[in-house]
């Protein structure tokens, strides 16, 4: 599973990009949602994890960006605040990660997520 991962900060940016790595997961890290889209561009990822505030274009709206071009796409917007059920309702596969998170909560959505791509479910 290609995993884009947009996440302004720099120390955050290469400590959880590494921790998603392994089990069949690559991670392509970038620090704002226009590079993100330029990457995105060149070859679709089967993920976005993103951070919701971003300089320039938000996260939320790199989301929809990526929805408008593909509903089903799977997106993991991480957030410091809560941001309800909105998000949801972008599109089946979009889901939330309140910061500061645990560990075990990103893999356990990504492992989910990972079975749902490997079934052809998105």
């Amino acid at each position: 599973m290609r995993i884009l991962y947009v996440e302004d900060n720099p120390e955050l940016r290469e400590t959880i990009g590494l921790l998603m790595e392994g089990d069949g997961q690559t991670v392509t890290s970038c620090a704002s949602a226009e590079e993100a889209l330029e990457l995105d561009a060149a070859q679709p990822f089967d993920l976005l994890v993103s951070d919701v505030s971003l300089p320039g274009l938000s996260g939320t709206d790199l989301a929809k960006k990526l929805l408008a071009e593909d509903p089903l796409r799977w997106i993991v917007l991480c957030s410091g605040y809560e941001l309800g059920a909105y998000p949801g309702s972008w599109g089946p596969n979009v889901r939330t990660l309140l910061k500061p998170f645990e560990l075990e909560e990103l893999e356990t959505l990504l492992g989910t997520i990972r079975e749902a791509v490997d079934g052809g479910a998105a």
